[in-house]
This record gives structure tokens, sequence and C-alpha cells, in this order.
């Protein structure tokens, strides 16, 4: 009988000790992986889960940066792979996103925390909006925009664009990819090869302005980016055309609820 205690006992304080919230951690990346390949958002889910699970704002923010730059890094090697890329217009458009990144990321962390959830709240009901009725992407025959006039005023936007990667980045891969098919007229081949190599480039600045700052933990970071490195490879090689309705349809659910606990509590 004795035995049988302490080995309960023994059980017990192993269970205890369990990491449950790297498990949930990667289990939140495979399926935000899944959400950022085929609709986009999935930082919607993840920056709220890092705040409920007892981050601090600023760092919330820092370790999910963690998990875009593994993701990004990713994306634009297997578009390079396949020989499909922007360059230079894609540098010239990191390169002024990387100012307005480390201009943002230094507002994320010093805005005062409350503050910045109900940012974030807001954001995320906007952008599930954005997600219900955005508007359908064009696609060109023609040649692209990406020089001249069309460039500066691309690169002025992008700088911009920048400041609110740097700040939050939920829902930017939305708002690039409507402003480059709209505005540069590429199509959206191009659009998403061109935002993940703009995304990485920017992301490396909003990182390292976080982590000289503190603001990243690096455990639950690298939990999230496996995570979410897996889903979005998976996601990538098998086609969920039937279930992506039920997937957008349950992360709305979701950011909807999370945004009111964000607000309220």
């Amino acid at each position: 009988m004795y035995f049988l205690l302490v080995s309960l006992n023994a059980y017990i304080c192993q269970m205890i000790d369990f990491p449950y919230d790297l498990l949930l951690l990667v289990g939140a990346g495979l399926f935000a992986g899944f959400i950022n390949t085929m609709a986009g958002g999935g930082s919607l889910l993840t920056l709220p889960l890092l705040i409920f699970l007892g981050l601090p704002s600023a760092t919330a923010n820092g370790t999910n940066r963690v998990a875009i730059l593994v993701a990004t890094s990713s994306a634009t090697l297997g578009f390079r792979s396949k020989k499909i890329n922007s360059f230079p217009f894609s540098l010239y458009l990191g390169g002024v996103a990387l100012l307005g990144a480390l201009i943002g990321a230094r507002i994320a962390i010093d805005i005062d925390g409350n503050v910045f959830n109900r940012i974030l709240a807001i954001i995320m009901l906007v952008v599930v909006v954005l997600m219900v009725f955005k508007p359908k992407y064009n696609t060109f025959s023609t040649s692209a925009k990406t020089s001249g006039k069309t460039l500066v005023w691309s690169m002025v936007a992008f700088f911009f664009i920048g400041i609110y990667g740097g700040f939050i980045n939920a829902g930017i891969g939305f708002i690039m990819m409507l402003f480059m098919n709209y505005v540069n007229r590429m199509d959206l081949i191009r659009v998403n090869a061109t935002k993940v190599a703009v995304a990485f480039i920017y992301t490396t600045g909003a990182l390292a302005t976080f982590a000289l700052s503190g603001h990243i933990n690096w455990k639950y970071g690298i939990a999230l980016a496996i995570g979410n490195a897996a889903g979005a490879f998976f996601a990538s090689r098998y086609s969920v055309k039937k279930g992506e309705g039920v997937i957008k349809t349950v992360m709305m659910i979701m950011v909807v609820a999370m945004s009111i606990k964000l607000w309220f509590f």
C-alpha cells in the first residue's frame, strides 16, 4: 500500500510538472500555420493565447515574432525554390517596412498593457469583418507596376504598413495582399511571394527590438514556432478546400470570444 501511495504521488507530481502550456502552444501554432496558409490571420489566435498564458502584452507580442520569423523564412525559401520572387521590388518594400517596424515595435514595448489589449481586441474584430466581407482579388495578365511613381508610393505605404507590423502584426497579410494586388497589379502568386519576403525582412527588425528589450519568452516562442512551421508545411502540401469554411468559422468564433475577454477581463 505504501509503495502504491508513493507511486501515485510521483505520478501526480509528474502530471503537475507536465508542460501542458508548451503542448497547447504547439497545437495553437499548428492551427495558426494552417490558417496563415489557407486564409491568413494566425496571429489573431496565437497573440491573445500568449497573453492568456500569463505573458505581459509586450512579451507576448515579442514572443509571437519568433513563430512569424520561422514561418516567413520557410515560406520565402519555398517560393524561391520554385523560382517565384519579385526581387528587387520585395527588397525595396521590405527595407522601408523594416524602418517602420522598428518604430512600431518600440511603441508596442512602451504602451500600457491594458491599452494594448484593448487595441488588439478592436483590431481582431476589424480583421474578422475583413475576412467575411473582403473584396475579391483581381487576376492580371498585364505587367505588374513595380517601378517609377508606383514604386515610390508603394514604399511610402509600406513604411506605415511596417509600423503596424512592428506594433502588432495581426492581420497584416490581408493589408499587404490587397495593396499589392490593386495598386501594383500583381497576380496572387507574386503577391504571396512578395508578402512573405517583406514580412520576413521587417520581422527581423521587430524581433531584434523586442529581444534587446528583454520581451521574448524563448521557450514559448520556440514551441509556437514548431507548431506553426508544421502547420504551414502540411497545409502547403495538402489541399483542404472542403475544410476551409469550417476552419474560418471556428477561427472567427474564437477570435470574437478572445476579443471580448481582452476588452472586459
